[in-house]
């Protein structure tokens, strides 16, 4: 046999085996419960999963609330949080975390001293490109920072946080402390209150056991660089959180790890795979963009999932095996074709990211072991936990 006709033989196998691992990892949802939520946005080129999923969430409670759709501004609440991740940073001279990361609470923190805008009011885009994308102006900045703690007059000038903020304006825009919409006139603080928001009504739960259970603890993650404090509890009744308030109306911000190499947002789902994954060399990037840039691996879908427990997320926490890599918004529950629950969940890749809408379901399994945090509306916690938290 030529060595021609070998090698387009061997293409066509290896072309049927790639088709039949496709159809393999096929699979086939029916929903269970669902939550009415706005449409898929884009983060672009910056690391501000944070803001466009607790942006998400915000929106999908107001239409909870009874208010009509609207697309509320990301931008204006990363802008906020760049000025307060500054003042931090200078306070700890230099040793905490200036980056484009964060958490939920974030957003909330935002909401309570600045309120939100509509998109419309504010971008937060003035370097003239096609996209967002934040890495020389946080880079700057830290720069600036990082020459300012060193104190170099052997006196801090009053105007370093003014100068700081003047590079954030140039980049994103002064924030707007009044904006008229669809005829009248508000403050962004107004405005949230008008939508009938209440930043207060809101909790974020996480569960581990080096912190006590029942309890408000500091999470010890790098994105929760204001130390904001989560409530404890098991993983039990953390998913019995979840499932409690997608069967009743109510959303769920998640922060976890989608560094397993079964999550691929091309396929549109995450499962655990069978063999424990454990090499973490990989960059977040590269880690995210399973189903982008590493098209041709392929995760055996068929095996059973591992059985999740509280000691393997300590374990798998504790080797920073599950880290905090991302935040998403769920919106639903779902099961496939054998009967596996998954929770459908809204990413920020953009709308056209998948043939799901941007869309993903994450594995009951995978769910168990790689949540780190969620935030939801009190009344979304089953009486039970409320009392056990004092709520």
């Amino acid at each position: 046999m030529n060595k021609l006709l070998l090698g387009l033989l061997l293409i066509s196998s290896l072309n049927v085996v790639a088709t039949a691992q496709e159809r393999n990892d096929e699979k086939t949802f029916t929903t269970v419960a669902e939550v009415k939520t706005t449409s898929v946005k884009n983060q672009q080129s910056t690391g501000t999963c944070w803001c466009f999923a607790g942006t998400s969430f915000i929106e999908t409670e107001l239409l909870r609330l009874g208010s009509p759709e609207i697309d509320l501004s990301e931008m204006y609440t990363v802008r906020e949080a760049y000025s307060q991740k500054a003042k931090r940073y200078f306070r700890l001279h230099g040793k905490g975390n200036y980056s484009e990361g964060g958490q939920a609470h974030d957003v909330m923190n935002v909401v309570k001293t600045h309120g939100f805008v509509p998109e419309s009011v504010y971008n937060g885009n003035k370097y003239q490109g096609d996209f967002h994308i934040h890495r020389e102006m946080v880079k700057s900045t830290k720069a600036m920072m990082d020459e300012i703690v060193k104190n170099p007059n052997k006196k801090i000038t009053p105007v370093w946080f003014a100068s700081v903020n003047g590079v954030l304006d140039t980049y994103m825009g002064k924030l707007p402390e009044t904006f008229e919409f669809e005829g009248k006139e508000y403050t962004p603080q107004a405005f949230a209150k008008e939508m009938g928001f209440n930043h207060e009504d809101y909790v974020e739960l996480t569960s581990y056991t080096h912190h006590p259970f029942y309890a408000k603890v500091n999470l010890e993650i790098p994105d929760n660089w204001s130390d904001d404090l989560y409530y404890n509890v098991p993983i039990d009744e953390l998913m019995e959180v979840m499932d409690y308030a997608l069967n009743n109306g109510f959303s769920v911000c998640w922060d976890g790890d989608v560094s397993e190499k079964g999550f691929s947002h091309r396929k549109g789902y995450a499962i655990l795979p069978a063999v424990k994954e454990t090499d973490m060399s990989n960059s977040e990037i590269a880690k995210w963009e399973d189903g982008v840039k590493n098209k041709t691996e392929k995760t055996k879908t068929d095996a059973k999932e591992p059985i999740v427990n509280q000691e393997l997320r300590q374990t798998t926490f504790d080797n920073f095996e599950t880290t905090d890599d991302h935040l998403m918004h769920l919106t639903g529950i779902v099961k496939d074709q054998n009967g596996t629950i998954y929770y459908k969940t809204k990413n920020s890749w953009a709308a056209d990211s998948n043939k799901f809408g941007g869309y993903l379901n994450m594995s009951e399994a995978y769910v168990r072991l790689k949540t780190v945090a969620i935030m939801v509306h009190k009344d979304a916690l089953p009486k039970q936990l409320r009392k056990k938290l004092n709520l």
